[in-house]
């Protein structure tokens, strides 16, 4: 089954899965965990080589990895010793708990590092639509999923790949005649896309009249009529028509995501764009103490009196603190799938189409440019080579004006297609290619019909930004890519989809290694944060974050790598207090 699905299924079962109650809570005595029978790879030696040869000092010879510690001591929220089993037993009676993890595996904890946690929880409410391929499906899944709906109550859907279907998009006919009382509104997997049905174009007063927004798209027929299909800039026509979640629901909502993110072993996340309303429920969780693991806000660059006010206060970064607003998160360009990524050359799938960018797609040049001044870290996504080409010239335009803005660690979101002449670049900003390997599998099946070939090469190329000296880390974009841990690094170090577990994958040469995959999503992540002094390796003095797995990624290696597939969370510490614990 899907990880999505599975999700959906899941999220308020405790059979199986549990977020743990019985150690203490986040204020007060935190008292001492100790791990021991484990295999704990710790990170703390020095990197590997740009190439992925790993450092002499690696745990490793002729390719054979062992992990260089058995147990760690965790106290007051600190990593404060880590050595054998044996040397472990005198420690016995210092800890408020022992856990003995018969051989499980220990990586430092993993981050995401580009998530938009609240739409998780939302699409509880939502239905699923990952994985349709047909009208008949999706009819079929809101029939089962939606049966009994009171008249003129909103319906919303979410899920379907519209990369997969940008070359036969629906049309709202047979939606409309399925639900002719109700507005039914269904978003895409990324969000870039929306179909919806007549009645919801009449709840939010669009008609053949009305004019598309710059950077966005109304989908009609050539007699100029509807069809029912919004793209790019154009979905908020509609998707803030939609009622709003109550206060209530929107934290809910969040609380969630992020104890499915707890579940999933990841003790951090970096969310990617929060409007007021958003934050606001983030915050509050903060206030109440119930953030399951961190969170490094980024604000939404598309707020405006939001980000007026915290230009005006600046970034609140303290470490320790479980909410950090140290960012801010920018739309230089759309989606590839969608057409809207902007392309220095013709969709090879849609001649004389090259995308929007820039002022074009809602980028607000004066408004991030005072957010660098105002110290703040920016992340703008960018997907095609002309968009992230524009990029690199909006931040060396940037750092120009606000030279002491160099040392914040400017990140580009996705950074999908980066032509060859440009990849240097990313070294000589200072910049953070911020990827996402889900993007590869998922997208590989149509991505070459949008590039062509030769230009595809220069896709999601990993290896090829390291080389040239990027700084990179890793996410899902979540909640349009699965978040599952074993997914991404399958996907990393083979360029595989899901479906295939053996064989070449695509351009195998931009493949990383198993070291340089959890680096992405642990050591390189915590830089990518400001903390790689506080976490992203395991060593006393470091936060007591940590994940906890029952298989060896380094010991199944690229070769065997389709068997993560059979791998689960076992524990998830965040702070040396367990968020999560499989029974």
């Amino acid at each position: 089954m899907n990880p999505f699905r599975t999700f959906l299924l899941t999220l308020t079962l405790t059979a199986t899965l549990s977020c743990a109650s019985d150690f203490p809570a986040a204020s007060g005595d935190r008292g001492s965990l100790l791990l021991t029978n484990g295999r704990i790879y710790s990170f703390a030696w020095p990197e590997p080589e740009l190439d992925g040869t790993p450092s002499a000092e690696a745990p490793q010879a002729e390719g054979r990895w062992q992990p260089d510690a058995e147990a760690m001591l965790l106290r007051n929220g600190r990593i404060e010793w880590l050595g054998s089993s044996s040397e472990a037993e005198s420690r016995r009676a210092e800890a408020s708990r022992v856990v003995d993890l018969g051989g499980a595996v220990v990586l430092p904890g993993l981050v995401d590092a580009h998530t938009h946690v609240r739409g998780l929880g939302a699409n509880l409410r939502r239905v699923d639509l990952v994985g349709v391929e047909t009208e008949d499906e999706v009819l079929e899944r809101l029939r089962s999923q939606r049966p009994d709906v009171p008249a003129g109550k909103w319906i919303v859907g979410w899920g379907w790949d519209d990369g997969a279907w940008a070359t036969r998009y629906p049309t709202w006919d047979r939606l409309s005649a399925a639900y002719p009382d109700n507005p039914v509104v269904l978003l895409s997997l990324h969000s870039f896309a929306l179909w919806a049905n007549r009645a919801a174009f009449a709840a939010a007063g669009i008609d053949a009249e009305t004019e598309a927004p710059v950077g966005g798209e109304i989908l009609r027929t050539a007699d100029g009529e509807l069809t029912g299909l919004l793209l790019n800039r154009a979905t908020p026509l509609i998707v803030d028509a939609v009622p709003p979640p109550s206060r209530d629901e929107l934290r809910e909502e969040v609380r969630a995501g992020l104890e499915e993110m707890a579940r999933s072993g990841y003790v951090s996340v970096h969310e990617a764009g929060l409007d007021r309303e958003t934050l606001a429920a983030f915050r509050e969780l903060e206030e109440r103490g119930e953030l399951p693991v961190r969170v490094y806000a980024m604000l939404s660059g598309r707020d405006r009196d939001l980000m007026e006010e915290w230009i005006a206060r600046g970034p609140d970064c303290a470490p320790q603190s479980m909410l950090r607003v140290c960012a801010v998160k920018a739309f230089w360009d759309g989606a590839l799938g969608s057409r809207g990524a902007r392309l220095l050359e013709d969709y090879a799938d849609r001649p004389g189409h090259r995308g929007v960018s820039g002022e074009g797609y809602g980028f607000d040049l004066e408004l991030v440019g005072r957010s660098i001044g105002a110290g703040f870290q920016v992340g703008v996504h960018a997907i095609g080579d002309a968009g992230n080409r524009e990029t690199l010239e909006f931040f060396t335009r940037a750092l120009d004006e606000y030279p002491a803005a160099r040392e914040r660690r400017h990140r580009v979101e996705h950074a999908q297609v980066v032509h060859p002449d440009d990849r240097a670049r990313f070294a000589d900003l200072g910049l953070v290619a911020s990827m996402q390997p889900p993007h590869l599998a998922e997208d590989q099946a149509w991505a070459a019909a949008r590039l062509g070939p030769l230009r595809a090469r220069g896709a999601y190329a990993w290896r090829s930004l390291r080389q040239a000296g990027a700084e990179l880390v890793f996410g899902s974009d979540l909640a349009g890519s699965d978040h599952d841990l074993f997914y991404g690094l399958h996907s990393a170090v083979t360029r595989r989809p899901r479906t295939r577990r053996t064989g070449e994958g695509w351009h195998p040469e931009e493949a990383l290694t198993v070291e340089e995959t959890i680096r992405a999503y642990s050591s390189w992540a915590a830089y990518a944060a400001f903390l790689e002094g506080e976490s992203g390796v395991l060593a006393p003095g470091r936060f007591a974050d940590l994940t906890v797995v029952d298989v060896d990624p380094f010991a199944l290696g690229a070769e065997r790598a389709g068997e993560l597939f059979e791998g689960r969370i076992l524990l998830t510490v965040v702070g040396g207090q367990v968020v999560f614990e499989a029974d």
